[in-house]
Parts: structure tokens; sequence; C-alpha cells
């Protein structure tokens, strides 16, 4: 069953398209991986989801309702979240005001349990609760921004390269943390990553951006391990790309 469906969607900013007829499905509860080349459309496709980037035709349909145009609160409400790559916590504010602010709206009581229960997923923050964000590692950021995002109970998380600029290390803890919001939590994940042949390797689904166009769709392990898509576009050897 397909969360999010993408139909022949064109898209850019103002008169500048970026995206060509692109389509593809986001499976329910599965991680899909959008990569290619710089300038390929992949932060434009997640934009354009989201609201933010214009949506010139085509659909853009999650679970069942065409969310093409409408504005990005209204997707919010709908079960969307958007996490992006930089921009993404309250600077000037402590962990504990961040994560307040995200439960904006709800009763006092409910957004007390969705922290507890954001903070047992992201034990670091405990410690950080009093912090200002803006002076926390970028990996610490980064777990915040997932955080703030879970507060809302999010049926889809949408990443625009999470791993960017950090540690290896520490890249690696964000995306086993990827991982386990879908094998724990059941989320549906859409995950645009730098790393390609980490991010496929956890994926399920895999989608290539050439151009603004999909250039291919199936399952990651088959992007991954493709002979020629992976070195022509993804910097991927094939014996690496084979490799575990």
């Amino acid at each position: 069953m397909a969360s999010l469906v993408l139909e022949k969607v064109n898209a850019g900013y103002g008169k500048l398209q970026i995206l060509f007829d692109v389509s593809f499905h986001v499976p329910d509860k599965q991680i899909t991986v959008v990569v290619g080349p710089n300038g390929s459309g992949k932060s434009t496709t997640l934009k354009a989801i989201f609201g933010i980037a214009n949506v010139y035709s085509g659909k853009i349909v999650f679970d069942g309702k065409n969310i093409a145009g409408m504005p990005p609160h209204r997707i919010a409400k709908l079960g969307i979240a958007y996490v992006p790559q930089t921009d993404n916590v309250f600077a000037k504010l402590t962990v504990r005001e961040n994560l307040e602010m995200a439960g904006y709206g709800m009763p006092e009581d409910e957004v007390r349990e969705r922290v507890r229960e954001v903070l047992d997923m992201f034990p670091i923050l405990k410690e950080r609760m009093n912090q200002k964000a803006g002076t926390m590692s970028g990996g610490e950021r980064q777990m915040l921004a997932m955080a703030i995002a879970l507060v809302r109970r999010p049926k889809l998380m949408m990443f625009d390269e999470p791993t960017a600029a950090l540690a290896p290390k520490i890249a690696l803890e964000i995306l086993d943390i990827i991982q386990r919001l879908r094998d724990e939590h059941g989320i549906t994940i859409l995950l645009v990553e730098q790393n390609a042949k980490k991010a496929l390797e956890i994926g399920d689904r895999g989608v290539l951006l050439v151009g603004g166009r999909v250039a291919f769709e199936g399952s990651a392990r088959e992007l991954l391990e493709h002979p020629d898509l992976g070195r022509m576009y993804l910097g991927l050897v094939a014996e690496e790309a084979g490799g575990s």
C-alpha cells in the first residue's frame, strides 16, 4: 500500500522549473530513498510535497487526498513532517522550549506525554534540556530536529540530507535512528541522502533523479547493485555496490 504517490509532478520556483513529470510512490511503513547527482531536484521534490516549492501540474496524493498546492501548515496537520537540512531547530531556544514549541496548540498534558515519548527515543536530549539548541553539536541538533517532528506523531517523515556535514560515526547513528523509526514505530520515511550507498543499504525502495526526472524507481538493493546507474550517477563502483 502506498502512503504517498507522485503523479507527473512538474514543480519549481516561480518560472524556474526543476522537476519534470516526476512520478513515484512511497510505500507505507517503508524507507524510500531519493538519490541523484547535485542539482537533480532531490530537495525540490520534498519541498513540492510539503507545499514550499510551486507545483505547476500533476498530483501528490497522501492517504487518498491530493495535497498538491496545499499550504505547509495544512499538510503538516495531515501527518507529514519535513526535516530540512538546515535551520531545523530554534537556535536561541533551549531543547525544552524547542520541544514545547512543537506541541503548540495541544493540551499541556498531551505535550508533556509526547515530549516524554521522544526523550525516551533520544536519551542524549534529556541531558540537554536547558541547553540552547544553537550551542549543541551538529548530530545533537539533528536529533533535536527529529524529536521536534516526532512530537506531532507524523505518519510520514521526510528528511533532507540529515547526515550532511556530520562526522561519519554520527552520520551512521542518525541513519540507524531513521531505521528504528521505521522498524519500531511504523513511520513511513522519505529520505534524501548524499551518502547513497549507506542510505540504499537501509532503504526498501530507491528513486534516482537525474536532471529533474526519474531515471530509476524500484528496490533499493536493485539500484545499489545496478552496474551502470550507480557508477554513472552515484559514485559507486560495481564491487563496492555489491558488497555489504
